[in-house]
């Protein structure tokens, strides 16, 4: 891969593989978790309590990087940490994620 250039402006575009089946394993995984009660207890005013999962799983894409000179495309394969948030009463939704590399 080429040094990226420090002039003028860039950009940079990560695509996930099947992003929608990613999300729906995710939200499975994160079902089978044990709910411990946390959404359920009594927090101060204003506040909302939230039940969380988090699992952490292999995923693939892609990676575009380009500026005013030169672009360049490589694949990926890395952990990343995807977590759930659940409601008092609901399903986990899949909130964020972050790349263990």
């Amino acid at each position: 891969m080429k040094k990226p250039s420090n002039k003028g402006n860039g950009s940079a575009i990560a695509t996930l593989e099947e992003p929608d089946l990613l999300q729906i394993l995710v939200e499975k995984l994160a079902e089978c978790n044990v709910d411990m009660g946390y959404s359920l207890r009594q927090v101060q005013s204003g506040w909302k309590a939230i039940e969380t999962s988090s699992i952490e799983v292999l995923a693939s894409g892609s990676i575009d990087f380009s500026d005013q000179n030169d672009s360049t495309h490589t694949s990926f394969d890395t952990n990343f940490l995807f977590t759930c948030i659940k409601p008092t009463k609901g399903k986990y939704n899949l909130t964020w994620s972050h790349s263990l590399s």
